[in-house]
């Protein structure tokens, strides 16, 4: 099969989450036999953020050697030869950081006579905090949407936003995410995320910074668009402050703390339930015991109380956090379960066979599909 991707950006991950996943997608249907083509802009600000980092080159040749099925075109949307790019596809995947434009010419080209099939990917949570903006995409000649929940798939339809959608969660690239030894443990937390634009200030207040300062933790934090009081506020609660991580790093990050968070931006956790988000399969994935604010898990993912903890509020946090810092058997029993949920369900290989069946229920062939398969049984 030959897959078409336009996306923001596989090269960086510089604010821009959605390159987790993307990357892991891609090596899996590189590595069962299929053709893939990523495209993204040449001017992507995930991409110019990245160079501007101190060791941003570097890190990008890290990129590439750790991905080398991952080999994206960088395009400029007034010199792209979309015909010449769609010839011959068989399925297009567009992610929703696509110009609006772009969208709208790749459906235009499949109605003119496109033979590929054509899904549209969303990842975002706009379909809540701005509908106006979904609604504008012409997906009219797209074969559906691939959304990363439940709420949001049925948002598309009832709105009638698309003819068909499915629900495709997020999940963890274990080839990159996996456990590595724990014998160098240096602090009891860490967590990784942004500051994301006032989207979870006070919850940030609640389950990190305020847990920290009262029980004494040893902490750190990655991420990047820290404001200047956000800086101030971490210093105060004795967190050390790291600066950007680059995603293919994180797991060495969780090798050294005993324990990790998660604090969902505020519309996934009041009008996106059902949508974690990819750090906590990330996290798990690493074998790092996760405590998460908040978070109503309605798709049944994990199992709360045994795959991870959840704080409702602070004081819950802080008596969590304590008894996971003070207990390396619980730690273990956690890490140990939530590794074993992400291994059964929640993998790149489980999002690329779930893909793959939807091709299938679109009208794509088996053979075409599975290629490998096709060829040990010829063989």
């Amino acid at each position: 099969m030959r897959v078409i991707l336009f996306c923001h950006s596989l090269l960086s991950d510089w604010n821009h989450g959605n390159a987790h996943f993307l990357r892991g997608v891609v090596t899996e249907l590189s590595a069962r036999g299929h053709s893939v083509r990523v495209l993204e802009p040449a001017d992507a600000w995930s991409f110019q953020n990245l160079l501007e980092e101190p060791h941003g080159t570097a890190v990008l040749n890290e990129v590439r050697t750790l991905y080398p099925r991952v080999r994206p075109e960088r395009y400029r949307p007034d010199a792209l030869d979309l015909e010449a790019v769609l010839d011959g596809a068989d399925l297009v995947l567009v992610h929703e950081w696509t110009p609006p434009d772009l969208v709208r010419r790749i459906g235009e080209h499949r109605r003119d006579g496109g033979r590929f099939r054509l899904l549209f990917h969303d990842t975002h949570h706009r379909g809540v905090s701005a509908p106006d903006v979904v609604a504008r995409q012409d997906l009219s000649q797209y074969d559906g949407v691939l959304a990363f929940g439940d709420v949001l798939r049925d948002l598309y339809l009832e709105r009638g936003w698309a003819k068909r959608a499915w629900t495709w969660h997020e999940a963890a690239d274990v080839r990159v995410f996996h456990p590595h030894p724990r014998n160098r443990e240096v602090r009891d937390l860490v967590w990784i995320g942004n500051w994301g634009d006032d989207e979870r200030t006070k919850e940030l207040e609640a389950f990190l910074l305020e847990p920290v300062r009262t029980l004494g933790l040893t902490a750190r934090v990655h991420g990047v668009r820290y404001p200047a009081p956000a800086l101030r506020a971490l210093f105060d609660a004795g967190i050390e402050y790291a600066g950007w991580l680059p995603n293919h790093r994180v797991p060495l990050a969780f090798s050294q703390a005993r324990v990790t968070v998660h604090i969902p931006r505020r519309p996934y956790a009041t009008q996106l339930p059902g949508i974690p988000t990819i750090r906590p399969f990330e996290a798990l994935a690493c074998g790092i015991p996760l405590v998460s604010a908040p978070w109503e898990d309605t798709e049944g993912l994990f199992t709360a109380g045994k795959d991870y903890l959840v704080a409702r509020d602070g004081a819950q946090m802080r008596r969590h956090l304590s008894a996971l810092v003070a207990d390396r058997e619980m730690r273990h029993a956690f890490a140990e379960a939530g590794l074993r949920t992400v291994l059964s369900r929640h993998t790149c290989a489980h999002r690329v066979e779930e893909l793959l069946d939807i091709c299938q229920a679109l009208g794509m062939s088996r053979d075409m599909l599975h290629p490998l398969s096709s060829e040990r049984v010829l063989a």
